[in-house]
This record gives C-alpha cells, structure tokens and sequence, in this order.
C-alpha cells in the first residue's frame, strides 16, 4: 500500500515532502527517503512542518506533501490546513494511522483522525492496511488519484489522505510493479459564452466601474489585460501590494485614497463591481463597497463560488481573470460620460504627494517611519513576506516597490505561520532573496520555525519590536479598552533577537533612526551574515503618528 501511494504521488508530480519524525509514519519516511525522485525535508514541529510546506507550495506553484505519525500530530497542521484552503495552495496531507478497529479501544496515541479536516479540504480519503490486498488495488488507484486531480483542478486546495498501519512499521520490501494511475483532469474555462459578455459590455459601456483585485500571484498577462481596461475614463482599478499587479494607472494605496474624499458622494460610487483575487486586506474598502448601493457585482475565478465579500454578488464566473479580461477587452468597449477613473485618480495622487510631505514629521522611531525606511532601502529584486496583523496593514500605506514580489498569509490572516511560511519559500527557492517583516508577538509565536536545519542564508527577518500586538492601539474598539494591554496586546518585553540567538542565529537590535539608516543597507546585502534585524520602537507613540498621517492627508 505504502508504494502504490508513492507512485501515485509521482504519477501527480509531488516530489516534495516535508516530513515530522515518528513511528507510526515510519513506512512512508522510508520509501520517501529511499526514492530518487522525491525530496524531503525535515521538520520537527508539525504546526510550523505545515505552513514550511505551505510557503513552499505558494512559491513553486506545485503541490508539497505533508507526513506525519498518528494521534495528536496532525491536529498541529491544522492552521496551516485553513490558510491553504482559504488562499486555494494545493496541500496533501498525509497522516499515518492505526488501523480502524482500533481506534478508540484504548491503543496508544490514537485519535479519530478520519475526516479530521473536513471543514476545510477539498477531499479525503481513508486507506486501511487491513482492507488492502490485490482485489482492492485497482479501487484504491481510482479513488487516490480522483483526490490527487483535486490538486491540479482549476479550484486548487489541500485535501487529506489518512491511512492505517499495523506493526512492523521498519522492514523494506523490494518494488517490482509500478502502481501509478492517474484521472482524468476537467480543463478550465477559458470564455463565458459570446451572448453573455454582450450584455455585460453593454453594462459597463453606460456604467461606473470598480475592479477589486485581491492577494494573486505575479500574472503579467492579467497586468497587461487591466492596463488596458484602466484606460476607460469610467474603469478604476484598486490593488494591493499583494495583488501583485503595478501600473501608474492603477491606485494601489486603497486607504490612503478612501480617506481623501467624502464616501457619501455618489460621484466615487461604483455601479459594477468586478472582483478577482483572493482577501483584500482593506477593511475600509470592504465597509465602503457594502453601503455603495452597487447594482452588479462579478466575482472571477473558480475559487469560493459562493463567496459573497460585498453583499451584492451577482454571478461568479469560474474562470482565470486574464481570459475573462482579455475576452472583455476584445469587445466593443467604449469611453462614455463618466469620468470616475479622473475622480479617484486625483484624489489619490494628491493623497501621494501630501503623504510624502508627512513623512519628515516624526518625532521618535515609529512603525510608520520603520516602513518608511524599508521602502527607502529595500532592494528591488527581493520577495516580500509580510507577517499579519498591523505589518500588512501598514504596507498597504506605500505605493508597491517595482520588481518586488509581495506575500502575506491572507487566506485566515492568522499571526501562527508567518516565519514558516516565508521559510518554507526561501528553502525551495535559494536563487532569490527573501526577506520577512514581522511583528514581535509573530515572531515569537512562530520561533520554532528557527529550529530548521540548515537554515537558509537567502532568507532575513526585520521584527518591529512595539511590545506587544500594535494593531489592537491602531483599529477602533480594542484601542480604548481598559482590558487592552492584558487581554488583547499580549503585552511583552521578551526580546526577539535573544529568542534567534538562542537558535544560533547572528542577530542586532537597533532603536534609533539613525542606527536605522545605517544598518538597513547592510542587513540587505547577501553578503552581510545578520539573519535578524529587531527595531525597537515607540509603543506609545505608534497608534498617534498613524492617526496624525491620515489627518494629515485630510488637511
């Protein structure tokens, strides 16, 4: 059984496994380990295994495969699961079990691990070692490779597969049949049909149009396609830093535009809202588009059909957005009377220019003046990972950096995996280097991610120690809560760059401005051996200079 899973692991091109050390899965470490097309890695901790497998997914595009041993060990992938399934990153997991008839009859490290997942895979499937014999090889080669084209549909995401094992779990037998199968795969929608986008061109030719993108891949066909629909006077195209998409005629500070203008003029309102991508990180956005009286609301791509953001969803097409507007672009669009692109686009140049003119305003390190800085010196040939919380956030404050890849767990926006994941990139992508900005709870919370061996030398972490979660003095409600600092800032004074020492890591911790510009240069060349920059700075004066920008921007 365990090879005829192998092979089809091979059969569906997953050569990377990460793998947590254990008995029970002591079958599979084996045969992956003695097979010359499959590479695997070690990670001691199955919740940061998970999101290392995660990161090295979103970087190749590929599925990676996960393999642990039985009882509490897979419920530690669990965060890693949901933030695959929400970002659509095909994951396979594989757990190691005891047979059925054991399961819950006292035997040791045991849990019901069937189905575990349910909620949040796109399939799973349970082998028995029990049930296993040459009359069931062909089902079980049916049924494995239906899960594993799961992974290669246009709606990618984990799925699970659990199988039962009895003792011996360390003999070796020699292969002598190669059991790969594979199904087949439904191809993806590549045109909605001729007389459906003639009504929807109609729509747009008389309309206020607003295109949303979402967190998305680097897609210069879909970059090419929205610069040309950008340039209808009536199309506004807003995107994040993670949306990975830069024109100068989209706006890509969606804050920093939102708050130049009064939302309840209906000039700046759209009438069609075009969605692609994945989580927005804007939560002004969010709550703007769901009061903006909007009449149509597309939703592209296969993803979460149903998946209704902005509580005007029309009809989903599940198809790659750089068909649906490239196929939109090949009809007859045509410049009408409004002019909305004009009216955003000045708000946010000016919003550009006056945010410039603040940013010589500070009075003490601040995390504003930290990003500042980064966005000064941050080479243009780097990829980006953004840890959550208040690190998003405050990047989606500066236009993106041309040729700067920008990445962020936004699937459940979860602090858990941020360094695992921006790991598990850097390991399967050593030509590139990686750098992750991180807040200090993050960091912390994620620190067994420094355990990994060999750690990457193309891969640097900047934690902006602001002791404690930043983000709950920034966003309303929380800020003016007395039960703040205990309950909802995990207020703390641990220094992160002693928690990387600890794992052998050479680190500097800096607290000024000035020890700021001097070393930023130095901490991004390749060259320089410091994995770990930690910039202490003003908690108390963090949440003033975000909320003196934005009325800055007002004035």
């Amino acid at each position: 059984m365990v090879q005829l899973i192998v092979d089809q692991l091979l059969a569906y091109d997953i050569r990377k496994v990460v793998v947590s050390p254990g008995s029970r899965n002591a079958p599979f470490s084996i045969a992956f380990d003695e097979h010359p097309e499959i590479e695997t890695f070690v990670v001691h901790d199955e919740r940061s295994a998970g999101f290392i497998a995660l990161g090295m997914a979103q970087e190749l595009g590929e599925t990676v495969a996960l393999c642990c041993t039985s009882g509490s060990a897979c419920l530690n992938y669990y965060p890693a699961i949901s933030e695959a399934y929400y970002r659509s990153i095909p994951l396979l997991v594989l757990t190691a079990d005891r047979p059925a008839v054991w399961i819950n009859h006292g035997d040791g490290q045991t849990i019901v691990q069937r189905d575990v997942f349910k909620n949040h895979i796109l399939g799973s499937l349970e082998f028995d070692e029990d049930l296993f014999n040459d009359t069931s090889i062909e089902t079980q080669q049916k049924e494995l490779a239906a899960l594993l084209s799961v992974t290669k549909s246009a709606w990618k995401g984990p799925v699970h597969l659990n199988v039962g094992l009895n003792e011996p779990l360390y003999q070796t037998v020699e292969k002598t049949i190669d059991y790969g199968k594979k199904a087949p795969i439904a191809p993806p929608m590549k045109r909605i049909d001729a007389s459906e986008m003639e009504l929807i061109v109609q729509e747009i030719n008389q309309s206020k149009v607003l295109v949303l993108a979402g967190q998305m891949e680097q897609n210069p066909k879909l970059q090419q396609e929205l610069i040309k629909l950008a340039s209808f006077p009536n199309v506004v195209v807003l995107v994040e830093n993670t949306s990975n998409i830069q024109h100068e005629r989209f706006i890509h500070c969606i804050d920093r535009t939102l708050n130049g203008f009064d939302q309840s003029n209906d000039a700046f309102k759209p009438e069609i809202l075009i969605t692609i991508g994945g989580a927005v990180v804007s939560k002004r956005i969010k709550a703007y588009l769901r009061t903006a009286g909007i009449l149509k609301h597309y939703k592209i791509g296969a993803e979460f059909p149903e998946m209704d953001t902005y509580r005007c969803l029309s009809k989903t097409f599940p198809l790659a957005p750089a068909d649906f507007f490239e196929q939109l672009n090949e009809s007859e669009l045509s410049a009408n009377v409004h002019n909305f692109n004009g009216r955003w686009k000045t708000v946010d140049i000016v919003a550009k220019d006056r945010s410039l003119e603040f940013m010589s305003e500070f009075s003490s390190l601040t995390d504003m003046q930290v990003f500042q800085n980064i966005q000064d010196f941050l080479p243009d040939d780097r990829i980006l990972h953004l840890a959550n919380s208040s690190v998003v956030r405050y990047a989606q404050l500066f236009d993106p950096l041309p040729g700067v890849r920008y990445e962020s767990n936004r699937g459940t926006s979860g602090i858990d995996g941020s360094t695992s994941t921006a790991l598990g990139a850097a390991i399967v992508n050593p030509s590139k280097q990686h750098v992750l900005i991180s807040g200090d709870i993050s960091f912390l919370y994620d620190s067994n991610a420094l355990w990994y061996e060999p750690f990457p030398r193309n891969f640097k972490v900047i934690v902006i120690q602001n002791y404690g979660g930043g983000i709950f003095k920034i966003i309303p409600g929380p800020a003016d809560s007395k039960q703040r600092e205990k309950y909802f800032e995990a207020k703390q004074v641990k220094s992160p760059a002693s928690i990387a020492q600890a794992y052998g890591l050479q680190t500097k911790t800096i607290s000024s401005l000035e020890e700021l510009t001097e070393y930023l240069p130095l901490f991004f060349d390749p060259s320089c051996e410091m994995l770990v920059l930690e910039v202490q700075t003003d908690d108390a004066n963090n949440p003033i200079d975000l909320d003196r920008y934005f009325e800055f921007l007002r004035n």
